[in-house]
């Protein structure tokens, strides 16, 4: 018998073998933009030459160390962190994933606020763990695997009418990404964030916001919070946070990081050297090499010039985001529009239903913002008259 891999999401048909910056080839020798970036892990780059460096050096030191223990190379990845994240966080706790840190918050939620409620939205995506699931809106992903949490309410994203109603003091927390990835490139407005943030303060509500895809530079600004001047209780890190490594950081005000203690949460792989070195490495990336800044100054030419393509073809609704995260709403399944795209030499994805997802690295420059914007423009008008035709 011979083992197959368990795909469960489904192959592009195509091999990659190396990467370096903003692209990727292929098995032939071929070479792509990559706007995928692993679900937007690579944002900092393929192998990005500070975080390469700083593992390689880990890996001749010590690779597997538990938590229990005290290591210089934590102090250091703290001091790092300390100097790109809000102030007003006393704690940090590292896991591996997003969905885990996710998990996480909710069992500290519940803990220290003694209530068991959770509020989400709309298009809201979180993961795919069981509680991670549970404040996940799409259907598609919860129903084939409940009973998931029950006491879990759903609100309208951008909706500040249903807010005041709805967060009582029975509600542990409320979870909300600043700008919905999974969802469809949705930003909250600033009305909605500035609304949250008061009534949940006002109620002893926790405010975890998650900034798994959002954060590192990514919309412009260094975190999405940044963009409204409102900070959860709790923040969520992770994706290109490592560039590349797989880890998830837990920010925590003091506060909350208090009522916590020992056995409260375990992960055998959080917080291990490798991945402290990464996360040392790309915080000093995100510092010195102004990453928020460039992906704001190239971010804003691409999505200009999207917007001045798009507006001439019906079959494209709206282009939005921010900074190198960008999504154009199509009017159908977005699929041949993405197939179409990686045969240009162009790899996106997929948001929402209808939405084509754009997460490429801040390294992009003036020529990959030309190729981007001239294969959209061939394959809308492919996708256009196919459908013309049809």
């Amino acid at each position: 018998m011979v083992i197959k891999y368990l795909n469960l999401y489904g192959s592009r048909g195509l091999t990659l073998v190396r990467g370096e910056g903003q692209y990727v080839w292929d098995s032939n020798g071929v070479r792509y933009l990559d706007c995928h970036t692993g679900h937007g892990v690579a944002f900092l780059g393929h192998r990005n030459p500070r975080i390469v460096s700083a593992i390689k050096d880990q890996l001749d030191k010590l690779i597997t160390l538990p938590s229990a223990f005290d290591n210089y190379l934590r102090d250091e990845a703290l001091a790092a962190l300390e100097r790109i994240i809000p102030k007003g966080y006393g704690y940090a706790y590292f896991l591996n994933s997003g969905s885990e840190l996710v998990d996480f918050a909710l069992k500290v939620a519940r803990k220290v606020r003694k209530r068991s409620k959770f509020i989400a939205f709309t298009n809201s995506f979180h993961g795919r763990t069981f509680g991670a699931l549970s404040l996940t809106w799409n259907p598609k992903y919860r129903e084939p695997f409940k009973p998931l949490l029950s006491d879990v309410e759903f609100l309208k994203y951008n909706d500040v009418s249903s807010l005041d109603k709805a967060i009582t003091d029975d509600v542990a927390a409320v979870v909300v990404e600043p700008i919905q990835g999974e969802g469809g490139i949705n930003p909250a407005t600033p009305e909605f964030m500035k609304a949250l943030r008061e009534i949940t303060e006002s109620r002893g509500v926790l405010l975890i916001v998650d900034e798994i895809q959002t954060g590192c530079g990514r919309t412009g600004h260094v975190w999405a919070s940044d963009m409204y001047g409102v900070y959860g209780d709790i923040m969520l890190l992770g994706k290109a946070i490592g560039g590349g490594v797989p880890v998830s950081i837990a920010l925590l005000r003091d506060e909350i990081g208090n009522q916590l203690g020992e056995g409260d949460h375990g992960s055998t792989f959080g917080g291990n050297l490798l991945a402290l070195a990464a996360v040392r490495a790309a915080s000093e990336v995100i510092l010195y090499d102004n990453v928020a800044g460039r992906a704001k100054a190239v971010g804003s030419r691409l999505i200009n010039e999207l917007n001045n393509l798009c507006k001439d073809f019906k079959v494209v609704r709206e282009v939005r985001g921010a900074g190198l995260m960008i999504g154009i709403e199509m009017r159908f399944d977005p699929k041949p529009v993405i197939q179409c795209l990686q045969r240009e030499g162009v790899l996106t994805l997929k948001a929402g239903t209808t939405v084509v997802r754009f997460l490429p690295p801040y390294l992009i420059n003036d020529d990959d913002v030309n190729a981007i914007v001239s294969s959209v423009s061939r394959c809308l008008n492919e996708e256009t008259t196919r459908r013309i035709n049809a």
